[in-house]
């Protein structure tokens, strides 16, 4: 697996600290992040792929550093958004796939290694449907094959599940779990990030727990319910 460390990593953006000094390393298949919206989850993995600059302190992904050598990270690691009409910006899914090959598929095999990629996700009957006219569950498995197209060894997802319904929800969920890659990513659904080897809590921009799948979950569930007991005047504590 590769190895992601975080040394003092620290994001402050207009004097406010949306990461406070962050020093770990993930190399779990994989990591899940969650946390309350604001806490710092979608921060964190934007260091990743170095579409956030630490403030302070370094983040690596294996001998690469994030701000030395970002084309570099962005080849090495995958970025799938939480609306994934920021990635499919191409008339048809297949031209969106074609798209993310230009760098490293020569132009006569494109075509040949966009369907293929298609196929492996279902896809291949919405292959020339304009993505306005894809569910948002295909949409999200639209952006996922861009994504995966380049065969990235880390795939780093914010809340992927967000915006589909149970049923995609669930199909996203084994998805996932087939993928060879390493994943990192935030979520809201518990359930998924019970089934990660390692879970990530944030609060405030700080990671409060660090720890299997289960525990973790159980340990930010108990956490909710302590902010939503009623204090002394009859207000969440």
């Amino acid at each position: 697996m590769t190895r992601i460390a975080f040394d003092a990593a620290t994001v402050e953006v207009g004097g406010r600290v949306l990461l406070h000094p962050l020093t770990l390393d993930l190399t779990e298949r994989r990591v899940a992040v969650i946390g309350a919206n604001g806490s710092g989850k979608s921060t964190l993995l934007k260091l990743v792929d170095a579409l956030q600059e630490p403030t302070a302190g370094t983040v690596r992904v294996d001998d690469l550093d994030t701000r030395a050598s970002p084309a570099a990270v962005r080849a090495r690691v995958g970025f799938v958004f939480t609306d994934p009409a920021a990635q499919l910006i191409m008339p048809t899914l297949r031209e969106d796939v074609v798209l993310s090959l230009r760098r490293s598929v020569p132009r006569r095999d494109r075509a040949t290694r966009a369907d293929q990629v298609l196929a492996r996700f279902g896809l291949t009957d919405l292959a020339d449907r304009s993505v306005f006219d894809l569910s948002a569950g295909e949409r999200q498995l639209g952006a996922l094959a861009v994504v995966l197209a380049v065969d990235p060894a880390v795939l780093v997802l914010d809340e992927p599940s967000t915006l589909l319904d149970l049923r995609n929800t669930l199909l996203l969920r084994r998805t996932l779990e087939g993928l060879d890659q390493q994943v990192l990513l935030s979520t809201h659904d518990l359930d998924l990030a019970a089934s990660c080897e390692r879970v990530l809590v944030l609060e405030g921009g700080r990671v409060i727990a660090d720890d299997a799948g289960p525990a973790a979950v159980a340990f930010y569930r108990r956490r909710c319910d302590e902010g939503l007991r009623p204090g002394p005047s009859g207000t969440a504590a």
